[in-house]
């Protein structure tokens, strides 16, 4: 992130700490931060760890639209509405520490205060363009491809000093549910990945840059 800090306010400060309408709140792996459905009354800034944004049709059937880490915000879809509900479930894929800021309060701050505004139309921006991604991803890539994309994504390549990157531990069965195909499908990706060269597994999974060779080639 840039410009956080501007006279008389300190977005980073005001992210990072509790105090007047948000809290920080502390969840382990696969807790929820909100279900779909639920009342949209407020925003998540999620300070550490991976989350997914996922959601549930009426049979039941669960498709992970998008990957959440340390930086975004969640659940921004609240300021859309005056009563809304969520339209996703955001749960927590590793421990998570999140800042919870209540929709009068996020509005306040936006209005009031530039450098958090220029912030958040920031993020808005990013989260559209990879939404984009993410849903051409589904469309149009096959499962080795989205996994490849989502071991990527995990461990935020690209990112300065993070090219050789362990990624949390997360279970082949979660994987197959992130991309929507089996866990006998993720186990024959992996093991091939990891016999390229693209990956090194020893309790956790270290991703190399050279996995974006099964993301371009066609």
């Amino acid at each position: 992130m840039t410009e956080l800090k501007h006279p008389g306010f300190d977005a980073e400060a005001f992210l990072a700490n509790a105090g007047i309408g948000r809290r920080i709140i502390q969840l382990k792996a696969k807790e929820v931060f909100f279900s779909q459905g639920d009342p949209a009354d407020s925003v998540f800034y999620l300070q550490k760890g991976q989350a997914k944004l996922a959601v549930v049709s009426e049979r039941g059937k669960e498709a992970t639209i998008t990957l959440l880490s340390a930086g975004d915000f969640v659940g921004e879809e609240s300021l859309a509405t005056v009563d809304g509900l969520r339209l996703a479930t955001a749960t927590a894929v590793t421990a998570c520490a999140a800042l919870k800021i209540e929709k009068k309060e996020i509005i306040r701050v936006i209005h009031e205060e530039q450098v958090f505004s220029d912030l958040f139309l920031k993020f808005l921006v990013a989260r559209g363009m990879r939404t984009q991604a993410d849903l051409v991803d589904q469309l149009f890539n096959n499962s080795e491809k989205r996994l490849a994309r989502i071991l990527l994504l995990m461990a935020q390549f690209g990112k300065p000093g993070k090219e050789e990157t362990l990624i949390p531990k997360i279970t082949q069965e979660t994987l197959a549910d992130m991309i929507g195909t089996t866990r006998s499908r993720v186990s024959f990706f992996m093991n091939r990945f990891r016999k390229l060269g693209f990956i090194e597994y020893n309790g956790r999974i270290q991703v190399h840059k050279s996995l974006l060779n099964v993301v371009l080639h066609d």
